[in-house]
């Protein structure tokens, strides 16, 4: 049986590291809540989870994790950049927050071991985000299911857009098949996060989440295929309803995945491409392109960037993208060079579907759910610590009668 000694609090600080990266954006929700008061409830989530933490590791053992290095080494070009304050005092504001949430994870460091406890943490903290979205959709279906969102799903009692909610469904799902798989969970629990988990991301019209969901199991399972029977059997069965879903539902499926655009609109990615040419003509100087132009909120112009590696470019530049790719192919490489097991194929899945998301979603080089993702793929990868050796016990001596010591 797997022993877990990790503090429960543990899983606090993990939760209130979540809560901080839910951000502030969003459609209108059902109580109205002020954007400071949002503000101010994230930066104290992160505020107390570092406080908290360092409660926790007094003593400050930390573990090497080449992940967390190159993590503190994006803080590099994003402290030069913002320095210049190019994008307002807000980009040291940010480069705070960044250097506060690597702190905790370095904290957090000491009790990655391999095992599946951050897995659960990280389910567990989701599904209630999702929670408060389904709350919000039986409350006031109008406000969750709003015609400015083209009647995709949205927080209606927290501030969450569609993408958002679709990436927490997507990676609790994922997680939670992989667990069903490695018999780390049983099959009513898993049903309860896993059916109303698909209903969200089927509302939410997310095709990057859907995407993402599917080819990072493929790869996940894929990499199980050989070793395990369930993954075998879970394989041929996915293979064979996805072929009987795509003939009888393909209109119904193309459908739900173009959610009603014009080819233009859809070929040029809702828009996304545009501003994608706008950002790489925009002239820069050399220091621009080494180290960007400080942290910001991920647009260009005014319009959202939406794409990784484009925003790391935009704000932290090749600097940041060197180490941002890094960070993928280091975790990528530890996860193909382990042996086969759940835990490497929950890695694989969360690194998989963090590079796909990257293509049309920003985050990987601030604050944000997908650093939190690669975060537990790394927690995952992390080799168990050496037990604390023991001194050897003392061989007890008899005692030499008295006879035979005056004779010595």
């Amino acid at each position: 049986m797997e022993t877990d000694h990790t503090p429960k609090l543990v899983g606090t600080v993990w939760g209130l590291l979540i809560l901080n990266t839910l951000g502030s954006a969003g459609a209108k929700t059902i109580v109205p809540l002020p954007r400071s008061l949002i503000q101010l409830v994230t930066m104290g989530a992160l505020v107390a989870a570092f406080a908290l933490a360092l409660a926790l590791n007094l003593r400050l053992r930390v573990r090497p994790s080449a992940f967390l290095f190159l993590l503190t080494l994006l803080l590099v070009p994003s402290v030069i950049s913002s320095a210049h304050l190019e994008s307002g005092f807000g980009a040291l504001f940010r480069c705070a927050r960044l250097a506060l949430f690597v702190a905790t994870l370095w904290l957090l460091g000491r009790w990655w071991d391999g095992g599946v406890t951050f897995v659960r943490h990280h389910i567990r903290m989701y599904f209630a985000v999702l929670g408060s979205v389904a709350a919000g959709l039986v409350v006031s279906p109008g406000a969750a299911l709003p015609g400015l969102y083209g009647g995709r799903l949205v927080g209606a009692v927290w501030p969450l857009t569609p993408p958002q909610i679709g990436q927490y469904a997507a990676v609790i799902i994922g997680l939670t098949v992989l667990l069903l798989m490695g018999r780390r969970t049983d099959r009513t629990s898993a049903a309860v996060v896993i059916v109303p988990s698909l209903v969200l991301l089927a509302l939410t019209h997310t095709r990057t989440a859907t995407l993402g969901l599917f080819i990072g199991l493929t790869l996940a399972i894929g990499s199980l295929v050989l070793t395990s029977a369930a993954a075998r059997r879970f394989f041929t069965w996915a293979v064979l309803c996805a072929v009987v879903a795509a003939a009888a539902l393909g209109p119904v499926l193309q459908a739900w995945f173009l959610r009603g655009q014009s080819k233009e609109n859809f070929s040029s990615l809702t828009g996304r491409a545009k501003v994608w040419d706008a950002l790489l003509s925009a002239p820069r100087s050399t220091s621009e392109k080494v180290f960007g132009v400080g942290l910001g909120d991920k647009s260009f112009g005014g319009l959202p960037i939406d794409n990784s590696w484009l925003a790391v470019y935009n704000e932290q530049g090749l600097t940041g993208i060197t180490l941002v790719a890094a960070v993928i192919l280091v975790l990528g490489g530890v996860a193909l060079l382990r042996p086969p097991s759940l835990q490497r194929a929950c890695a694989i899945f969360l690194i998989s579907y963090c590079a796909i998301a990257s293509y049309t979603e920003a985050g990987l080089g601030d604050a944000s759910p997908y650093l939190l993702h690669l975060a537990l793929a790394a927690s995952l990868l992390a080799a168990p610590a050496a037990p604390a050796s023991l001194p050897a016990p003392a061989i007890p001596r008899r005692p030499v009668p008295r006879w035979a010591r005056d004779r010595r």
